[in-house]
């Protein structure tokens, strides 16, 4: 058998970490390249060697190819793996490798020009006989026309997208345009390529994808498939394995259809053939990416083989060890993406510093995540923090056990996403696969009311008993009743849970517990185990577990079940105020940025009129554009921002003239 000395890993993240882990276990050497934005990033503690190669812009790092193969030459690896997303799609680098005597661990230049670039691809599997959508490109003013002899809806597609980037439907011509555009903008900046085509948009169908892989000697496999229809903004969400859409007949032929392209063209390495699939299990052909793909785990787990070391054995030559007869399909996994985003703001990315990050564990549970430990979640890359599998010996028992999973992963000091995705595995119309790649949109108010609902029906007061307990058992705080002795005689203590002002009173404490009176009933609480980010308590003879960090505010976080809660005493002496009393400005004359991100695009000057809704700037983070709207009509009066500046949350970006009441 042959195995590589050294790679190096072209990428960052999850990916890189995925790939490091499959290497060591085959005594495999890593090379880490990095941005200084990532220079407390988790794959370059795990490498063997990592490389500092740019400060924060993606065409001076993970974009550029000279760097990358630079790093690789000096540090005499042997092959490069790409991951996924950046430079994993382009012939570039894999001309790159071929001209430094360089390994990519990945398919051909020929294959990635032909089926990495969307446009192509349809063109050649069309030849195969396999149906698809009708769709355009070339220029946009021949897309403006041309794109009009297809019915709407219709989607604006990156030629060289993936990963549900660069992606936009359009249900009316006169948004064409402008949709055209910044989809060719959000290409260019994510995968280096403008170039978009327009197709006919299949509406509520399921998306149904293929894993292949296929050796340097002519002999391609499939590995079943899996379900990918929960999506929000074309971005897959949950992912299953097996499909709980599929006849064991459709699965075979989709199967030999995917193994089909893959021949047809030569393939080598792991790749993935998408379909969308009608409600009579109708197939169309959708794209292929010539890559490992994020959901590649729940593949993994239920047929046994790990596919990265399958990419890397293939890589340096060996022959697959398996046939396709090999390959079964056994019990049933299920994959959560965890972003950083908030749900219940319309999923605004959420970027920021973690104040504590912990893992769940158990039988059937998988992490594959960039992080081990609180840092800063960056706005520069996309908000996925980790990918959480779990597995079962049937869709149910797997459904259950990620429930239970999500409710376990302690995520402190930013929004996630943990709830939303403990709504949709809970949803009815899920459990009963009544789905389409349209259910996040048809199932969104249900989605979010179900989530306000489940967090309304945890008890504040046991909140406030456990987080008290805490607070004594720590003994780390400076309050009036340890500075003056008050504490052994009943007193009252002010505390505020999220927006909301709570009494407590502290009837009786001792050193296992305390009994506390909220909103007229008593809780008698013991605590059972504690440490500074934990604490088990009985309250009332009821058993919870709580997590617990402090963010910069002096803030605890207290998380339960998957929700975290903020919490402030009154009385501690540290001589700042609990609320702040400024306030800038009338209501929505202000307009500030609601995450840090990077201004791609500024739509007004000063003394332009604009009107309540108004388009007023773009900010990028975390690879979306997020338009900033006006809150009221008014005029520019100040304008403070450019195109390309780096803005936070505490940035003035414009005012509008103050409103004269009449």
């Amino acid at each position: 058998m042959k195995i590589f000395n050294k790679i190096l890993i072209a990428n960052r993240g999850e990916i890189a970490v995925r790939i490091i882990r499959s290497a060591k276990k085959m005594g495999i050497q890593t090379v880490a390249v990095y941005s200084r934005v990532d220079a407390d990033s988790m794959h370059i503690r795990m490498a063997d060697e990592a490389h500092c190669i740019g400060d924060t812009a993606l065409d001076e790092t993970y974009l550029n190819i000279d760097k990358i193969i630079a790093v690789a030459k000096e540090t005499h690896s042997e092959a490069i793996h790409p991951g996924y997303g950046f430079l994993a799609e382009n012939p570039k680098l894999v001309a790159a490798c071929q001209e430094a005597n360089l390994i990519f661990i990945g398919p051909s230049v020929k294959a990635i020009k032909l089926m990495g670039n969307k446009i192509a691809a349809r063109a050649f599997v069309e030849k195969l006989n396999i149906p698809m959508t009708k769709a355009h490109t070339g220029s946009l003013e021949y897309l403006l026309e041309a794109s009009k002899s297809i019915e709407l809806p219709v989607l604006v597609k990156a030629a060289a997208g993936g990963g549900g980037k660069g992606m936009r439907i359009v249900h009316d011509w006169k948004d064409l345009k402008s949709t055209i555009e910044s989809t060719s903008r959000e290409a260019k900046a994510y995968f280096g390529d403008g170039e978009v085509f327009v197709e006919k948009y299949v509406e509520n169908p399921r998306h149904i994808e293929i894993q292949v892989i296929g050796d340097k000697h002519g002999k391609v496999v499939h590995l079943y498939e899996r379900e990918c229809s929960i999506q929000r903004r074309f971005q897959k969400v949950i992912e299953e394995s097996p499909s709980p859409s599929l006849t064991p007949e459709v699965r075979e032929k989709m199967g030999a259809e995917a193994v089909k392209i893959a021949q047809a063209i030569g393939y080598e390495n792991a790749g993935t053939i998408e379909f969308l699939v009608d409600n009579k299990l109708n197939y169309y052909f959708l794209e292929m990416n010539t890559r490992v793909q994020v959901e590649h785990p729940v593949t993994e787990m239920v047929t046994g083989i790990d596919i990265v070391r399958e990419q890397l054995l293939v890589a340096a030559g060996n022959k697959l060890s398996f046939s396709q007869s090999d390959i079964h399909q056994n019990g049933h996994a299920i994959e959560a993406r965890i972003y950083a985003e908030d749900p219940e703001n319309d999923f605004l990315p959420s970027p920021g510093q973690l104040t504590f990050y912990q893992e769940p564990k158990g039988d059937g549970i998988r992490v594959d995540s960039g992080i081990d430990r609180p840092i800063e979640v960056k706005s520069f890359f996309d908000p996925m923090i980790s990918k959480l599998i779990a597995f079962g010996a049937n869709r149910d028992l797997a459904r259950k056990k990620l429930i239970q999973a999500l409710e376990h992963y302690a995520i402190h000091g930013l929004k996630t996403n943990i709830t939303y995705l403990m709504s949709v595995l809970q949803n009815t119309d899920y459990q009963k696969n009544t789905i389409d790649t349209k259910f996040c949109d048809h199932q969104s108010n249900s989605l979010i009311q179900w989530i306000e609902n489940e967090r309304e029906a945890i008890s504040k007061p046991r909140v406030l008993c456990a987080f008290l307990a805490h607070q004594f058992a720590s003994k780390k705080q400076d309050t009036l009743w340890n500075t003056i002795g008050f504490w052994r005689q009943m007193m009252k203590i002010n505390v505020a849970l999220d927006d909301k002002d709570y009494s407590v009173d502290i009837i009786e404490r001792h050193s296992g517990g305390a009994l506390f009176r909220v909103q007229n009933e008593k809780y008698i609480v013991c605590v059972k185990e504690v440490n500074p980010n934990f604490i088990q308590v009985a309250i009332n003879k009821d058993c919870y577990k709580f997590t617990l960090s402090i963010d910069k505010e002096s803030n605890t976080i207290l998380g339960i079940s998957g929700y975290n809660f903020e919490l402030k005493r009154f009385d501690i002496l540290n001589g700042t105020d609990f609320y702040e009393t400024a306030l800038l400005g009338q209501a929505g004359d202000i307009v500030k940025s609601p995450m840090p991100g990077k201004v791609i695009k500024v739509l007004v000057d000063k003394g332009d009129a604009v009107k309540k809704g108004d388009v007023l700037l773009i900010v990028e983070a975390m690879k979306m554009e997020n338009n900033i709207l006006a809150a009221r009509d008014g005029i520019i009066e100040e304008l403070n921002v450019a195109e390309a500046d780096m803005v936070d949350g505490s940035k003035i970006l414009l005012k509008l003239e103050e409103e004269i009441e009449e």
